[in-house]
């Protein structure tokens, strides 16, 4: 598994996808600006080139032919991916802080990058996963459908998210009123972020191994 995790981190995705967090998360110092974005071009660019290039390099055959198992294989993608998200979120999350240093009386109209956001980022990224990773090993080849259904998941849980900060009053005062300088409630909604994300992506492996397991290598 370790060495899996090593190939993937070496040869999974071309080094630039290790420069685009920090080209992206620069974007949290636009002021005011839909910071969900931030986080999508995971989903925009990032995974659909890697899946990408797994398929054109034949990496499901370079693996296949390994000594490991089928179960070590989704493992070692799986824990790739939630590497590649943390270093998204975390990336972002350092340049939001520097945000909101630079402006602190910054009135937002959609969500400003607070820790109770960082929370509803990784409830997007669980969704993301949930269906991406389950779907894309029923084949572990095919990537387009996967790649799409859970990028749209993604993107209406954001337009749905900042819809109800707009307009809902409660949601509004949790995370742009009197909730967004409430250091327990903030830590409380990231807590939940973060443990909804474990939970869903832990579910979202073991229903792809027990897909995985009935491929034809």
């Amino acid at each position: 598994m370790y060495n899996l995790l090593i190939k993937e981190l070496k040869i999974g995705v071309s080094p630039f996808f290790y420069i685009l967090p920090f080209l992206t998360g620069a974007l949290m110092l636009i002021p005011g600006w839909l910071y969900f974005l931030v986080i999508l071009y995971f989903c925009f660019i990032t995974v659909p080139n890697m899946l990408g290039g797994y398929k054109s390099q034949n990496d499901l055959m370079f693996t296949s032919v390994l000594p490991v198992t089928k179960a070590d294989i989704v493992k070692s993608k799986v824990a790739f991916f939630v590497i590649l998200e943390l270093l998204h979120i975390v990336i972002a999350a350092i340049f939001g802080f520097i945000s909101i240093r630079l402006y602190p009386d910054l009135t937002y109209l959609f969500y400003s990058p607070t820790l109770g956001f960082w929370g509803l980022c990784f409830v997007m990224l669980a969704i993301f996963n949930i269906i991406l990773i389950p779907m894309y090993f029923k084949t572990a080849y095919k990537y387009g459908a996967a790649t799409i259904a859970s990028t749209t998941a993604a993107i209406l849980f954001a337009g749905s998210a900042e819809l109800l900060g707009i307009q809902n009053s409660y949601v509004y005062d949790l995370f742009k009123g009197t909730g967004a300088h409430n250091l327990i409630v903030q830590l409380s909604l990231l807590v939940a972020g973060v443990a909804i994300f474990a939970i869903l992506t832990i579910i979202a492996y073991h229903i792809a191994k027990k897909r995985f397991l009935k491929v034809e290598v």
